[in-house]
């Protein structure tokens, strides 16, 4: 079980991740709700992960940082790539 120090770390590190490709690949504050889910949602996987695999030494504390910030970055993108696709206004149905 992680401690709340652990926990703010996790949480800092998928904000940070939500933000920064949010503001290269996002249009709204609704694509930065769905980032900030998707990395939150990566961050936990790739803290996981590394608890289980151990591959990368190197933690702050209880938290694999370079695990949750790579879980976290790889679901973003997938995300990214999964949402609709909005059309600008006064496009036309096909």
């Amino acid at each position: 079980m992680l401690q709340i120090p652990a926990l703010l770390v996790l949480l800092l590190v998928a904000s940070f991740v939500a933000v920064l490709l949010h503001l290269w690949m996002g249009r709204g504050v609704r694509d930065l709700l769905l980032f900030w889910l998707a990395s939150l949602a990566g961050s936990v996987g790739g803290q996981l992960l590394g608890q289980e695999l151990g591959l990368i030494p190197w933690t702050v504390g209880q938290a694999h940082v370079v695990e949750a910030g790579l879980g976290s970055i790889l679901v973003v993108l997938l995300a990214a790539w999964l949402r609709p696709q909005s059309k600008p206004p006064g496009a036309q149905k096909p």
